[in-house]
């Protein structure tokens, strides 16, 4: 696992043992990120099922302001210290242990991009979107990046709308956005 472009560009990123974190392939990687490249400058991210971190260190080596990386698991958090310190991006982001739905009823925050790439069978992806629709965090012009398995695609709140999908192989990715308010 490397970092695709930017600043950290090339860099290899440590990885979790074992079977309970599932890196995003590159290509999957590569292809999200084509989509957002021209949101991502000076702008807010929200890793919050951070893993490894590889999705918001990608984002803070293409320009991101700073990133927020969110994981329960202390083995992932030491990993995803690991890597910042490696990628030398430690001053430009912000790492929290806990359970990410706890950290969003406690978030205060808003954020320009949201990545959310949760185990794919627990359930977090519809608990996380539906919790993040309902204390909006995501700024005006944010765009929530969601990964998931092509068979189990995500329940989309109400409050958010989705602006592009993709498809993997396998996986599917979605880009979603707060519907606009409507003005009568």
């Amino acid at each position: 696992m490397r970092v695709i472009t930017g600043t950290c560009r090339g860099l290899r990123l440590k990885t979790l043992d074992g079977l309970t974190t599932r890196p995003t392939a590159d290509r999957v990687k590569e292809g999200m990120f084509s989509a957002i490249q021209f949101e991502i400058e000076g702008r807010k991210a929200l890793d919050l099922f951070a893993g490894s971190g590889q999705l918001g260190i990608e984002a803070l080596s293409r320009g991101a302001a700073h990133a927020v990386f969110i994981d329960a698991s202390a083995e992932a958090v030491r990993v995803v210290k690991e890597n910042l310190q490696h990628t030398r991006l430690t001053q430009t982001s912000t790492l929290l242990q806990c359970d990410s739905l706890v950290y969003l009823d406690r978030c205060r925050e808003k954020f320009d991009l949201v990545f959310l790439d949760p185990p794919y069978e627990s359930g977090l992806l519809n608990a996380s979107l539906k919790k993040i629709s309902e204390i909006d965090i995501l700024s005006e012009s944010g765009i929530i990046i969601c990964e998931y398995a092509m068979t189990l695609p995500p329940t989309i709140p109400e409050r958010l709308r989705v602006e592009r999908e993709y498809r993997y192989g396998r996986i599917g990715v979605a880009l979603l956005r707060r519907k606009e308010k409507r003005t009568e």
